[in-house]
């Protein structure tokens, strides 16, 4: 079985999500594309609150070649990462999407680089602290609630005081990776908190191709283009390795999937995926996955499944060593040492036999 590819026999789990993968990229670029170049546009204004993207390659980011990336899957809060990172006496960069920042704060870790991508006009802000939600807010949108996500958030008023307070406090030492697509919210909060901001562009598509979105978005700008393999925790690695030249990059919290008994409901893209299919057909979106290294089942959708096969086309040309530490999803295969945390940290990450193959169940 070649690599990435799925036995016809396996597919009988999640046809429909398996053909959606396909055509993510259009579906996503289709989705926020325009929202996030149209923010880009508005952002022209804020250019000069920050620097280029390209200026962290001579800005010191942890000691030595190696980073972690901290990501806000599921798995994250089924594991013992800023404790192990504390007592371990680790060094190395420490590179976080925005969505996992409150969980280093509230475990004293400063990310040496906070990284955010998504448009979203409303959301993404609640990440920095929102100044302006109020309780309808939560009443117009259960994002948040409804997902297994930070168990933090089940309080969101009380959480987005603290959040805003906590930026108050380090804001000024947190360096981030400011996407152009981020709304007027986020970089209000991140110039109003002082943060240090390092602009960059996303890919929206082939520069090389006629009429190139990001091409022209280059040209608008001057920033750097980057390949965020469509979402924040891939940016966060790509960075690590295209930009500050890290040679050792471990994963965690990057899940790309759901525990088994987690229930549709609580999946990020559920309401989009009731826009394609009635709730009774959800089992021919979702995909089971079998992750060989931990003997266990996961499932995905077609976006997080998308992500993982861009991960590992992305994997397969970096130069750096990816170790994934989540000890959860299905984000395996070729290019990728999937090992513990703690082997990482001591430096003793065996090097397992990859598999170029994952099982979706009957």
């Amino acid at each position: 079985m070649g690599k990435n590819k799925l036995k016809e026999n396996e597919l009988q789990s999640g046809q429909l999500g398996l053909a959606l993968v396909a055509s993510m990229q259009e579906i996503t670029l289709s989705k926020i594309g325009d929202e996030g170049i149209n923010n880009a546009h508005k952002n022209l204004k804020f250019l000069d609150k920050g620097l280029s993207l390209k200026e962290l390659r001579n800005a010191p980011l942890g000691e030595g070649d190696q980073a972690v990336i901290i990501a806000a899957g599921p798995s994250l809060h089924k594991t013992n990462v800023a404790q192990n990172l504390k007592s371990s006496g680790y060094k190395g960069a420490i590179i976080v999407p925005d969505s996992a920042m409150l969980y280093c704060l509230r475990n004293d870790i400063i990310p040496d680089l906070v990284v955010t991508l998504d448009p979203h006009p409303k959301r993404i802000v609640r990440w920095f602290g929102d100044p302006d939600l109020v309780r309808a807010d939560l009443e117009s949108d259960d994002y948040f609630s409804r997902q297994d996500m930070d168990p933090a958030f089940a309080d969101q008023m009380r959480v987005n005081d603290e959040v805003m307070e906590l930026l108050e406090k380090y804001g000024k030492k947190i360096k981030i990776a400011l996407s152009t697509s981020a709304s007027d919210a986020v970089v209000q909060r991140a110039i109003n908190t002082g943060m240090e901001i390092y602009w960059w562009n996303p890919m929206y598509d082939d520069p090389d191709l006629p009429g190139s979105e990001t091409l022209k978005l280059h040209k608008l700008n001057g920033l750097p283009c980057l390949n965020a393999g469509g979402n924040v925790g891939s940016a966060c690695w790509m960075i690590a390795d295209a930009v500050l030249d890290k040679q050792h990059v471990a994963l965690t919290g990057m899940d790309f999937s759901y525990y088994a008994d987690t229930p549709y409901k609580n999946t990020q893209y559920y309401y989009e995926l009731l826009e394609m299919v009635p709730e009774e057909q959800l089992d021919t979106v979702f995909m089971r996955i079998f992750n060989p290294y931990l003997k266990k089942w996961f499932y995905t959708d077609p976006a997080y499944m998308w992500y993982r096969k861009t991960f590992l086309e992305m994997a397969a040309d970096a130069s750096c060593v990816t170790y994934n530490c989540t000890g959860g999803g299905i984000l395996f295969g070729e290019n990728i040492i999937f090992t513990s945390l703690d082997g990482f940290l001591n430096e003793s990450a065996l090097v397992l036999t990859t598999s170029n193959d994952f099982s979706v169940s009957k």
